[in-house]
């Protein structure tokens, strides 16, 4: 009888053990941003176009602020790739059509959506969401992608 609880007992301390080491594996410490932390600099958006067939400049800021937030803007103009966006300002009727196109044939794009959008079609938006694509801010002054 002895045996059988000496065994129990050790059944249950490397019980206990293994749970431990998982769990302190598990748990990370997440940094917390608060909009205290955040900068309310304003900074002027856009491109400088050239004339010699290159990517247009964003500007040494621009490019700073996309590369510390894994930002794309221009691209690689070494590789092809072909980024399908929409301009989402409100609904007339298509978007269910195009979601579902693009269901059929595996490819996601990124919407960009207007906040009137988001409070009259927030079906649509979750549907987006949820199928993969890239939900991007839609102002009156520029795009910016969210996901």
């Amino acid at each position: 009888m002895n045996k059988v609880k000496f065994t129990i007992i050790a059944i249950l301390v490397f019980s206990i053990f293994s749970l431990s080491i998982i769990n302190m594996n598990i748990e990370k410490e997440y940094a917390v941003q608060t909009s205290s932390n955040l900068s309310n600099k304003k900074i002027g958006w856009g491109i400088k176009r050239n004339d010699n067939n290159e990517q247009p400049e964003l500007g040494s800021e621009n490019k700073r602020i996309l590369e510390e937030n894994n930002g794309i803007c221009l691209g690689n103009k070494e590789k092809k790739y072909l980024y399908l966006t929409f301009d989402e300002g409100y609904e007339a009727g298509y978007t269910s059509k195009i979601l579902d196109t693009l269901k059929q044939n595996d490819v996601t794009a990124t919407f960009f959506i207007t906040a009137h959008y988001v409070n009259t079609q927030p079906e649509l938006v979750k549907r987006m969401i949820d199928e993969g694509h890239i939900v991007g801010n839609h102002t009156p002054k520029y795009l910016m992608s969210i996901v």
